[in-house]
């Protein structure tokens, strides 16, 4: 098997069409057959057998089959890889679709009826399985290497052995990837392997370098996990790639931090979990106020000192709320408009107001030693990462100071 998350996502599919397929048939539903004439010893002696029609059968209960809860996963596997319609036209499908989605859709189909091809019990075996999935990949990566880049994320427990997220990106434990690097499985003194982000990319000529990509859509899946939940979790500052069958080679991604506790994923979670960090992809912007702010998140989820942490998110504060700049003195109140309850913005607009003061003690060198500074830090981040969560998801307007002043003068008026 070449393609970890392409493997996964037919197989949890394969096996829950076939438990509707043989639903389907212990309800009284019939496999059509069709007769084959042959020829016997004797030439001028026709042979005649019955052949199940089982792709007819399946076609039949196609609407049936793309409500499977495994259905999306597995066409988005499908329409993400290139040579979809190389393995329509070796089937000997009659019409190979031009948009993507429909030609995985078609070819999901045909999968599933290569799996039980001349099948009258729809029962998963290994070798239908194996034997239908290498003739799909056999056409999808014929004459393309692939490549593999992993790295681990630090502070992440994951209950699956693998979590695919789509588009070749999954979450994998370590123990699970054959071959994979000591050091990624084994980082620092680790005492369990560690989760590993994993990109599986077919290594097209012109494509991106496989690292250059892999440092793109890992940075994205820790900012998604950064909001997802406050317990931090860190990326290596290196990953490890190959292709095909090769060694592995390391490079950097220039990323650091650590961990703040252990984020558990479970079963249950892992769909809230893909469609959020999907969500987080399609709208973290590339410029403005808000792309700003993310970015000045992530510098202060991976500064070493808790005081430069939280100058760095109070400076994204400012950038989502008071662009007037700091004398205007408008941020604390803000903030609080945003994040507390009418009855509970008084001692929120102090405590954001004490941080605002301690930093201008940071920056001058005069912040005492015991200053609260990881308290503070953990509140004003709390803030930060349930207003940039927020506006992603879209449950707020991206012009944040215009809410939160809307919300101050409602008050004002009501009292």
């Amino acid at each position: 098997m070449r393609h970890r998350p392409l493997h996964a996502a037919l197989s949890a599919f394969a096996d829950e069409a076939a438990w509707q397929l043989a639903e389907a048939t212990a309800d009284g539903a019939e496999v059509p057959f069709e007769i084959i004439e042959s020829r016997g010893a004797r030439r001028d002696t026709p042979l005649y057998c019955y052949r199940p029609m089982t792709e007819a059968f399946i076609r039949d209960r196609k609407g049936v089959l793309e409500s499977l809860p495994s259905y999306p996963a597995a066409v988005r596997a499908l329409a993400a890889l290139d040579g979809v319609g190389d393995y329509l036209r070796a089937q000997s499908e009659p019409r190979v679709p031009v948009q993507a989605r429909e030609r995985a859709d078609v070819a999901l189909r045909v999968f599933v009826s290569r799996v039980f091809c001349e099948a009258t019990e729809f029962v998963i075996t290994p070798e239908r399985f194996d034997r239908a999935y290498q003739e799909l990949e056999d056409a999808l990566l014929d004459g393309r290497a692939e490549a593999v880049v992993v790295a681990p994320l630090l502070g992440l427990r994951i209950v699956s052995a693998e979590v695919p997220l789509g588009q070749g990106l999954s979450l994998i434990r370590g123990d699970e990837v054959a071959d994979a690097p000591a050091e990624a499985v084994w980082p620092g003194a680790a005492d369990e392997p560690s989760v590993l982000a994993c990109l599986t990319l077919t290594n097209d000529p012109g494509a991106p370098a496989p690292l250059r990509e892999a440092s793109v859509r890992f940075r994205r899946l820790l900012t998604a996990l950064r909001l997802y939940d406050p317990l931090r979790v860190a990326l290596g500052p290196v990953a490890w790639e190959r292709t095909a069958a090769g060694p592995w080679s390391i490079g950097a991604l220039g990323t650091g931090g650590r961990p703040s506790g252990v984020l558990t994923i479970p079963e249950l979670a892992e769909d809230e979990l893909r469609a959020f960090c999907s969500l987080v992809a399609r709208r973290t912007p590339r410029a403005g106020e808000l792309a700003w702010a993310l970015r000045r998140f992530e510098l202060g989820c991976e500064r070493p000192s808790a005081r430069e942490a939280l100058t760095d998110h109070l400076l994204a504060l400012r950038a989502l709320l008071e662009p007037e700049g700091p004398q205007s003195g408008r941020l604390a109140g803000r903030v609080a408009a945003l994040c507390a309850a009418p009855e509970l913005r008084p001692q929120m607009t102090e405590r954001v107001a004490h941080a605002v003061s301690l930093e201008r003690s940071i920056i001058a060198g005069l912040a005492p030693v015991d200053g609260g500074v990881e308290k503070l830090l953990a509140e004003v981040t709390g803030h930060l990462r349930a207003l940039l969560r927020d506006v992603l998801c879209g449950h707020l307007d991206s012009d944040l100071r215009a809410v939160a002043d809307r919300l101050l003068a409602e008050s004002s008026a009501a009292a």
